[in-house]
């Protein structure tokens, strides 16, 4: 049985092509290097809904437009198909949206790093890899030990020493080898690329292989399954690398093509840290790519991205989606955490907190419209971020 209909890799800026059947990182052209993207035999005139019938409720129920090609490579551990929940008892004026949240908190290992990751091992076992490192603010630290334990692969985690105990403990549980730096996650990539590169060993950094992203992408297909083939008016999302950002695009420009949903889109709103914030300052620079911007400790550690490698790919969505970029500071994420927790009895990580601070600010300006259906992503578990927080 062939899974996957996938072609080729595709690099989106120069349109040089690649084979699926090596090994590949990011393109070779030394004026490009972008990320690459996967591309599929799309088909056309079948139905979604009779597609995908009886199909398990994970994100490898969309099969057909992931990299993998035979099922005993599959490394899974049920990731995907979060629920979609709307707002109860968080009111703001007048309750003139519909606002809903997509929570990811309840993937394999307690985010969404679970699906880009889930893709990643089991095509880079499909390719024959043995070894794979990362480096990580966090929760892709963990889901990478945990998926190379699945896959029986090895791991390297390389994680800011900065970051709360419950991240590296996770790692070490699982059997990675872990590696604590002294700086934030761009001096984490330097040191995990000088030792893959010394070692042979694969990396899957954000978005300098092609497989994260595929995995990142069945939100966007899981949005417009539970949105009944629809999509919602705005997209609030977490950015710190911006792989789920690209990903969702890349799904519904997909769906698109198969017929699945037309050719409305969501406006995209990225949601920055302040100690992080190159692509809001890019985007309202009217820049085509983010600066170098670290200014320390954010309780929310995903977002603690100084450059994101694919901020061009990053502000091109946010311009075609007509959407916009916001930072929020920690305390803002502080506060509208325990707002969430208090009022939803959702308890969820600080970075998805960030989202809620950063529709009331868009909503009290009108950029927001009334009647617009909103979606915010949660991405991950507020369990693991306790240690930031004062209670």
């Amino acid at each position: 049985m062939k899974l996957s209909l996938l072609n080729d890799l595709t690099c989106p800026q120069c349109g040089t092509r690649y084979k699926a059947e090596q090994v590949q990182t990011v393109c070779l052209n030394e004026s490009c290097k972008s990320s690459l993207f996967a591309s599929y035999e799309l088909p056309l005139a079948i139905n979604p809904t009779e597609l995908l019938s009886g199909r398990p409720s994970t994100m490898w129920r969309y099969h057909e437009f992931l990299p993998v090609i035979d099922p005993e490579n599959v490394v899974t551990l049920g990731e995907g198909f979060t629920p979609i929940l709307p707002l109860k008892n968080l009111y703001f004026q007048d309750n003139e949206n519909e606002v809903f949240w997509k929570d990811e908190s309840g993937n394999p290992t307690g985010s969404f790093k679970a699906r880009g990751i889930s893709a990643a091992v089991s095509k880079a076992k499909e390719l024959g890899v043995k070894t794979i490192v990362t480096p990580t603010a966090g929760n892709a630290g963990g889901a990478l030990a945990a998926y190379c334990a699945q896959g029986a692969l090895n791991a390297y985690v390389y994680m800011p020493e900065l970051t709360p105990k419950v991240f590296k403990d996770e790692c070490r549980l699982y059997g990675a080898n872990l590696i604590e730096v002294d700086g934030n996650i761009a001096d984490c990539g330097k040191l995990a690329e000088k030792e893959a590169n010394e070692n042979g060993w694969f990396q899957v950094s954000t978005l300098k292989e092609p497989y994260r992203l595929e995995g990142k992408k069945t939100m966007g297909y899981e949005i417009a399954e539970q949105f009944n083939w629809d999509v919602p008016d705005v997209i609030f999302y977490p950015t710190g690398g911006g792989t789920g950002l690209i990903g969702i695009w890349k799904a519904f420009d997909e769906m698109e093509k198969m017929g699945w949903i037309g050719s409305k889109r969501p406006k995209m709103v990225t949601v920055q840290s302040e100690s992080c914030d190159g692509i809001t300052r890019a985007f309202h620079n009217q820049q085509i790519s983010s600066q170098f911007i670290d200014n320390g400790f954010t309780i929310a550690n995903g977002l603690r991205v100084p450059k994101p490698y694919a901020d061009k790919l990053i502000l091109k969505v946010l311009r075609e989606s007509n959407g916009t970029a916001i930072s929020i500071n920690d305390l803002q994420m502080e506060a509208a955490l325990k707002e969430i927790a208090r009022k939803e009895g959702m308890l969820i990580a600080p970075e998805g907190a960030a989202l809620w601070q950063a529709f009331k600010i868009l909503k009290s300006s009108g950029w927001v419209k009334p009647g617009e259906r909103v979606l915010l992503l949660n991405t991950g578990n507020g369990y693991k971020y306790l240690e930031n927080i004062n209670i």
